[in-house]
């Protein structure tokens, strides 16, 4: 029997190469970054076209390549860096593997123009699927020029799957970013479709996170910093009150390279233990420095993964590094070094809180005056002890008034100004209501309570009334007096064009009004006028995090996003009228008893548990 078993053509090969490490355009916007920042360049520029698909040039000043150089480098496993096994645990920069450009050049069709300083002519090599089409000297500036055009033109399937223009722009702009930040020493340019998108001169790093984020973090900005013989670590962190609903904004880098790691993102986030509100998440670019023997940086393509030595140790490091930063800025408590500073175990049970251990001040009522220095405080935890009754002096007032409320579903039915509504085949709910902790309302059922959370039930509602909108007719804007102008970053800017028609269709009356930059001349009518800036980067954060409905129902996601933004909040007063409409519009809903995200608007407690929390 004939052998069957043959060599791959080198055309061939490369293109699997290339499904590792060129997956879309933004990979090969990394790779080629990264090889200029290796090249000793203080200048580089990224120019974009059709969204990486018809062209990815980088332009950079950096050392240049010889004749030769320039041709072998399309070759596989081809580096400049490694000579010898040993030499794989001793890396400091970032391309190494000589895969990047082959894998490119099989999928692409490559123009490389390279020039070194002591060299009177550069050299042009084009290279189209892993064959060299024309190799001749040229006149040129010292540095190299690398333009990819045509991305994935011989592989049809590939470039199918690719996602949409402004998806894959902010892939791109998301590989840019991280490189830009990692090396704040070095010029920047960056131009899609013939406009600079940024435009960022060497200087620090401080100036560098100003110069992508905007101006105004340069007012949130902690410094970070520490050293020892495992680690060397620095960097910024945010103040508490600058946290988002969202992560997108958070950096790490070993020796420079941009790594992803979610043991060390908890060891940043438990450092602001207590500081944030639940479900957010603070600014952080934080520098690790470690011995690459101790390291490993070649476990995964794309080189976002590593392995650590000692990940425990680093963990309680960084935790303690940042800890202090906070606490120096007066912003975090300092730091008992008497306890144990060991990284914990971490179990997926324990991420969240245990929903069994209840404060006694999560059942305290709300009172109107509970502002007031002359309300009775509430009752310290061992003063309700049964076998200290001489210590329960006095009891709250609000304990008669739940008292009451509860009773009521015993008592014969009072006159209400709210419609008995349903709840299954036998409950109805009944004024009076009541608000605790200005957090949830409460009434009575004849089985016993119904608890409401208000925020998620207004959610609910406003969800199914965007809905309707986006499905029949624009919705009433109120206009502004004076328009105002919002600028965004590059990402929301992209991702507010996927989604302009529907915003307006809700009440936005918007345009585009300069770079990245939209101008609001009328809003929703549930919206309040104020904070517009904020408002709108809210929006798009909550449609960034909407992906309970998945990442094709725009609609449903829009909807959802308007509602948790435009929804009354925990925290806020309500008086009778607003709680039994808030009821009244709950249960008018299709689906009453989950918020858009899927979590329940309402509990109800039964008689029957609560004699037995009474031991009855």
């Amino acid at each position: 029997m004939a052998d069957i078993i043959n060599l791959l053509p080198d055309n061939i090969a490369n293109q699997i190469a290339a499904g590792e490490v060129v997956q879309r355009p933004g990979s090969a916007v990394k790779e080629l970054l990264e090889n200029a920042v290796d090249a000793g360049s203080t200048n580089i520029k990224l120019i974009i076209k059709n969204a990486g698909k018809q062209l990815i040039q980088v332009i950079d000043n950096g050392c240049g390549m010889t004749e030769t150089d320039a041709r072998m480098c399309f070759e596989r496993h081809a580096t400049s860096k490694i000579r010898s096994l040993d030499d794989l645990y001793r890396i400091y920069t970032l391309g190494f593997r000589g895969e990047a450009l082959a894998s490119i050049a099989a999928v692409a069709q490559v123009e490389l123009r390279s020039k070194r300083k002591e060299d009177a002519t550069g050299t042009s090599v084009i290279i189209e699927n892993s064959n060299v089409l024309n190799q001749e000297p040229v006149a040129m500036a010292d540095g190299t020029s690398i333009a990819v055009k045509n991305l994935f033109y011989n592989v049809p399937a590939r470039r199918n799957f690719l996602k949409s223009n402004p998806v894959e722009l902010r892939s791109i702009h998301d590989e840019f970013l991280r490189v830009a930040l990692a090396h704040p020493e070095i010029a920047f340019t960056y131009t899609n479709e013939n406009e600079d998108v940024y435009q960022l001169k060497e200087g620090k790093l401080s100036q560098r996170i100003a110069g992508i984020f905007g101006k105004k973090y340069e007012q949130i900005l902690i410094p970070v910093e520490d050293s020892s013989e495992i680690i060397k670590i620095k960097g910024y962190v945010g103040k508490p009150d600058s946290a988002k609903k969202l992560r997108g904004e958070q950096f790490f880098f070993v020796n420079d390279r941009f790594i992803k790691n979610a043991y060390l993102h908890h060891a940043v986030d438990s450092a602001y233990d207590k500081l944030l509100p639940e479900g957010s998440y603070p600014f952080y670019a934080i520098f690790m420095s470690i011995p690459p023997s101790r390291i490993d940086i070649n476990v995964h393509p794309t080189k976002t993964e590593i392995k650590f030595e000692d990940e425990k140790t680093i963990y309680a490091i960084l935790r303690s590094t940042v800890r202090m930063g906070l606490s120096r800025h007066n912003v975090a408590p300092s730091l008992n070094f008497d306890e144990e500073t060991a990284a914990p175990i971490i179990s997926p049970q324990f991420t969240q809180k245990s929903e069994s251990r209840l404060r006694l001040n999560d059942f305290s009522v709300y009172r109107e005056n509970n502002n007031s220095d002359s309300s009775p405080k509430e009752p310290a935890l061992t003063e309700f002890y049964p076998h200290k009754p001489e210590q329960h002096k006095t009891k709250p007032e609000e304990w008669d008034e739940l008292y009451k409320v509860l009773s009521m579903g015993q008592e014969e039915e009072k006159e209400s100004t709210v419609e008995d509504t349903l709840i299954g085949e036998d409950e109805t709910y009944r004024q009076p209501v009541l608000q605790l902790h200005r957090k949830f309302v409460i009434s009575t059922i004849r089985s016993g309570m119904l608890i409401i959370h208000q925020q998620l039930a207004h959610e609910r509602i406003l969800f199914e009334k965007y809905i309707n909108v986006l499905e029949t007719a624009p919705a009433a804007s109120q206009r502004l007096l004076f328009p105002e102008t919002v600028t965004l970053q590059l990402n929301d800017f992209k991702l507010l064009q996927e989604i302009w028609g529907d915003v307006r269709s809700i009440g936005f009356e918007i345009e585009e009004f300069g770079k990245n930059a939209i101008l609001i001349n009328g809003i929703p009518l549930d919206i309040k006028m104020q904070g517009l800036q904020e408002m709108v980067e809210k929006l798009i954060n909550e449609y960034k995090n909407s992906q309970h409905f998945g990442k094709s129902a725009q609609k449903e996601r829009l909807a959802a996003a308007m509602a948790k933004n435009a929804a009354i909040k925990t925290g806020q007063a309500l008086n009778a009228e607003e709680m039994a409409a808030l009821i009244d519009e709950l249960f008018g809903c299709a689906d009453p008893y989950f918020s858009p995200d899927g979590k329940p608007t309402m509990i109800t407690i039964s008689t029957g548990e609560l004699d037995k929390k009474f031991k009855l």
